[in-house]
């Protein structure tokens, strides 16, 4: 036996899976085909919850001082600052690094290797040359080991479901922050997250339907093209999606889908990777248990499963424009949600 969990991808996640089980004293190797901190399109801002998380993985990333939630329109805005203390904007790589370097110093092995193929005999389970007593599929949105594992659930192409297959694109400008809040502008077809990740640093992201093209979409936002107006770009634009993705379980003998992986809803709620650090956790808690896995992971996606769901089918339905109007006119139910999202 080479190890005794296998990590099939190598992004936070993964990562912060494989920290986990060395902490709980398993050896580890994380097969990871990209090589160096992998950058990606993600909102970047980190949750209370997801910070809490990580300390407890040991890992502090540096980052900005995020205190809450901004939900903003052409007309109004509403604010909720986060009760259990502050956030952080952090870069997607300089988070990878961070874990990264700790999973190194607790001894985490590495490979570069592509997984074509998952193989369970004699009470192990072999795949990228490695032969684990245990597989945590952490390996993104279009996991190869779900698939591989019979675990995929294709999306129905229904013209009533067509409207909710969203994706996300990310670029990041060299500027000086403006806010220490996550502020969500809502368009009449995208929304625009701006998340500030250093100082002079802010990542905005676009979320919306097929065929967004980034620098049009931006534009549809008179308040923020103000403030980009002469702003240079630090880096490409990068995209994810479709977003959705189902499973019809999350184990498969040796194998456990853990992230993104094990099925996803939606960005637009920001807690994906608070989520995916819940869904590690119980991963590593529940190797020998499929059972008690499922169970867990039911229990730590119910929040963001039910209400991002639900704000999904609000924002892709006619009464998308009264989002922010209602939450400006509830400002407890507003602040109530993003608490729970956000712890």
């Amino acid at each position: 036996m080479d190890a005794d969990v296998l990590v099939v991808g190598g992004g936070p996640v993964g990562l912060a899976a494989a920290i986990g089980a060395r902490l709980a004293g398993l050896s580890v190797v994380v097969a990871e085909q990209r090589v160096g901190p992998i950058d990606k399109a993600c909102g970047e801002g980190l949750m209370p919850g997801t910070l809490q998380a990580l300390a407890h993985l040991g890992v502090d990333p540096a980052g900005y001082r995020l205190d809450g939630i901004s939900y903003r329109d052409a007309r109004a805005h509403v604010d909720h600052r986060f009760s259990a203390g502050p956030g952080r904007g952090v870069r997607r790589t300089t988070l990878h690094a961070a874990l990264q370097a700790r999973a190194e110093e607790l001894g985490t092995r590495q490979v570069v290797a592509r997984v074509d193929r998952v193989v369970e005999r004699d009470g192990a389970v072999e795949a990228a040359g490695v032969r684990a007593s245990w597989l945590l599929a952490c390996d993104g949105l279009h996991s190869t080991v779900r698939r591989l594992s019979g675990l995929d659930v294709p999306a129905r192409p229904t013209a009533r479901r067509a409207p909710r297959r969203r994706y996300g694109l990310r670029r990041h400008f060299l500027m000086p922050a403006w806010t220490h809040l996550v502020e969500v502008h809502w368009g009449p077809r995208v929304e625009a997250y701006v998340t500030p990740v250093q100082d002079d640093l802010v990542g905005i992201a676009i979320l919306g339907p097929a065929g967004l093209a980034y620098d049009e979409a931006l534009a549809s936002f008179p308040e923020l093209a103000e403030r980009l107006r002469g702003a240079a770009s630090a880096g490409p634009v990068r995209g994810a999606g479709p977003l959705h993705q189902r499973t019809a379980r999350r184990t498969s003998g040796r194998v456990r889908l853990v992230g993104d992986a094990s099925g996803y809803v939606d960005a637009l709620t920001g807690e994906g990777l608070r989520v995916g650090l819940a869904q590690a956790a119980a991963a590593v808690a529940h190797l020998d248990d499929a059972a008690a896995y499922e169970r867990a992971w039911t229990s730590v996606t119910r929040d963001y499963r039910l209400l991002t769901s639900g704000l999904v089918a609000w924002a892709c339905s006619p009464a998308r424009a009264a989002v922010v109007p209602v939450a400006r006119a509830l400002p407890p139910l507003y602040g109530a949600i993003v608490d729970r999202l956000a712890g």
